[in-house]
C-alpha cells in the first residue's frame, strides 16, 4: 500500500470544494501535462471537458465548471489572486476563448466545449470527468479523471497520477501499525514516529517549516473570515456570521493585523460560553471564506476545512500548549490520522457522505489535540475513534449543491466533537476501549457503501430537497 505524506492531507487549497473544485482543477492541469508529454500545446485545435455524476449534479454550486476552465487556462489555485477569479471567467465566456495552458489561445464556448452531464455517471467513481483534445491534424487525445476526495485525482489506468509511489521507513497503513511501531521504538509521542516517516519526502526541518507555514495560512484565513461582512455567493443569501461574533466578543478592542487580532483573542475574557463561541467563530470564518472561493487549508477536504483550524486555534488561544513544537505535533498527528481514512475508507463525500469529510476532520483534530495535551499513544488513537464513532452515517445533502447549508455550521459541530473526544480520551484507559480506530474506520467504509447515493453529495436527498429554495 502506498504511503501518503501528512501534507497531502493537510494542504493549501481553494474553495469551495476539494473534490468538486480542487480535484477538477488538478485534473485540468494534469491533462495539460499529458498534452505536453504526448504532443504539444501548439498542435491543439480544440479542447473539450465533460463532467459526470456528482460533479455535474452539484457542479455549478461547487464551482466545478469554473475550476475546469481555470485549470485549462493555466492558472494555479495555490497562487491565483482569488479576487480576480470572476473577472477571468467572464473573459473566457465573453471572448469564447481559452488560453490553453497559458500558452495558446483557442476557441472555447461554454456549453459546447464544457458540459455538465447530469444524466450519466462513470462507473469508476461518482466524481468522473473526461477531457478530449483535438489536434490540428484531426487526431484526438482522450483522458478520464476521477476526483476521489481531498483534491486527489485518479484515472482507471492508474490509481493515482499525482505522485510517485513512496514507502516510508515505518509504514503506517492502520492505527495498529502506529501503535506497533511506537512500542517497538519506545516512542511516547506519535508525532515522533510521523516526523521520521516524513523524511521520505523532506528533511525534518523542512517538515517543521511546512507545518508552521500551514499554521500561518490558517491564521490568515481565519483573520480574513472574521473581518468580512456580507452575503455569500451562490443565491442562497446566506449571511456571514463570523465577523459579527468576533466583533461582539472583542467589543471595542482595536487591532491592525492578524497578530494583533490573535493577541486580543488570547487576552479576551475566558469563560465556557465565550470559548465555545470563539471555537464556532473560528470554524465559521474558515468555511465562509471557503464558500467564497477563498484560499483555505484543505484538511482533509474543503467542506471540512474549518474543523482543524478551529481546534488548533482553540489550543493556541486557550490552552497552555502554544509552542511551535505543539503546532507541528498537532498537524503531524492530525494529518497521519487522515491518511488512515484515505487508505482504508474514503475522504470523499460523493463516496461516503459527510462522515467522510466532517467525521474524518473531527477524528484528525481530536487526535492532534490529544497529542499536544499530553495523551498517550493509545489515548490519541482513542480520541480519533470517539470522534468518528459519533459521525457515522452523516449524510452529504447540500442545499442547491452549495458548500453552505448545512456545511458551514457542521464544521463548528465537528470542532466541538473533536475537543470533547480529546477530553474523554484523556480521562480514559484505552486498553478498556471496546472499539478500535481501525474498527471504526472499517465500519465507516461499510456504512458508506450501504448509504443511498441520494445522500452522497448529489443534492437529491435530505435537506437538499426538503428545503425549497426558489430560483432567482
Amino acid at each position: 500500500m502506498e504511503s501518503i505524506s501528512v501534507f497531502e492531507i493537510i494542504k493549501v487549497g481553494i474553495g469551495p470544494s476539494s473534490s468538486h473544485t480542487m480535484g477538477p482543477w488538478n485534473a485540468a492541469a494534469a491533462f495539460i501535462r499529458i498534452i505536453k508529454r504526448e504532443r504539444s500545446i501548439e498542435e491543439v485545435k480544440e479542447v473539450f471537458l465533460e463532467f459526470f455524476g456528482s460533479l455535474a449534479k452539484t457542479g455549478i454550486g461547487h464551482g466545478t465548471d469554473i475550476a475546469g476552465m481555470l485549470g485549462l487556462n493555466g492558472e494555479d489555485f495555490k497562487t491565483i489572486n482569488t479576487s480576480k477569479i470572476d473577472e477571468k471567467i467572464e473573459y473566457i465566456k465573453s471572448t469564447q476563448t481559452i488560453n490553453l495552458g497559458g500558452e495558446k489561445v483557442i476557441p472555447f464556448i461554454y456549453g459546447h466545449h464544457l458540459i455538465l452531464n447530469m444524466k450519466k455517471s462513470l462507473d469508476f467513481h461518482p466524481n468522473g470527468m473526461i477531457f478530449r483534445a483535438v489536434f490540428e491534424d484531426g487526431t484526438e487525445l482522450v483522458q478520464d479523471f476521477y476526483s476521489v476526495g481531498g483534491g486527489f485525482i485518479a484515472s482507471q489506468e492508474k490509481n493515482s497520477i499525482q505522485k510517485q509511489c513512496v514507502r516510508t521507513l515505518y509504514p503506517c497503513h492502520k492505527a495498529s501499525d502506529i501503535a506497533k511501531y511506537c512500542e517497538k521504538l519506545g516512542l511516547n509521542k506519535i508525532s515522533d514516529l510521523i516526523l521520521m516517516n516524513e523524511e521520505s519526502w523532506r528533511t525534518q526541518e523542512e517538515t517543521r517549516q511546512e507545518a508552521l507555514y500551514i499554521w500561518q495560512q490558517i491564521k490568515e484565513c481565519i483573520y480574513k473570515g472574521v473581518n468580512k461582512e456580507g452575503i455569500l455567493p451562490g443565491g442562497l443569501n446566506v449571511s456571514r456570521r463570523a465577523a459579527g461574533i468576533n466583533r461582539k466578543l472583542l467589543g471595542d478592542k482595536i487591532y491592525k493585523n492578524k497578530d494583533e487580532w490573535f493577541q486580543q483573542v488570547v487576552d479576551a475574557e475566558e469563560n465556557f460560553t465565550n470559548i465555545n463561541k470563539w471555537i464556532a467563530c473560528f470554524a465559521l470564518a474558515v468555511n465562509e471564506e471557503n464558500a467564497s472561493f477563498g484560499r483555505i487549508i484543505t484538511a482533509p477536504t474543503n467542506g471540512a476545512s474549518g474543523v482543524i483550524p478551529a481546534v488548533l486555534m482553540y489550543a493556541q488561544a486557550f490552552t497552555p500548549f502554544t509552542s511551535e513544537d505543539d503546532i507541528v505535533r498537532f498537524l503531524l498527528v492530525a494529518g497521519e490520522i487522515g491518511t488512515l481514512f484515505k487508505k482504508n475508507a474514503t475522504i470523499s463525500a460523493a463516496m461516503g457522505g459527510c462522515q467522510a469529510e466532517i467525521g474524518v476532520s473531527s477524528a484528525m483534530a481530536a487526535a492532534g489535540l490529544t497529542e499536544i495535551l499530553g495523551g498517550s499513544v493509545g489515548q490519541v488513537l482513542m480520541a480519533a475513534e470517539i470522534a468518528m464513532e459519533h459521525h457515522l452515517g452523516l449524510t452529504c445533502d447540500p442545499i442547491k449543491g452549495l458548500v453552505q447549508i448545512p456545511c458551514i455550521e457542521r464544521n463548528t459541530m465537528g470542532a466541538m466533537k473533536a475537543i470533547t473526544a480529546a477530553n474523554i480520551a484523556l480521562e480514559s484507559d484505552p486498553t478498556k476501549a471496546k472499539v478500535t480506530l481501525d474498527e471504526v474506520i472499517q465500519t465507516m467504509w461499510e456504512t458508506a457503501q450501504s448509504m443511498s447515493d441520494r445522500f452522497k453529495e448529489t443534492s437529491e436527498g435530505g435537506l437538499a430537497i426538503a428545503v425549497n429554495v426558489p430560483e432567482c
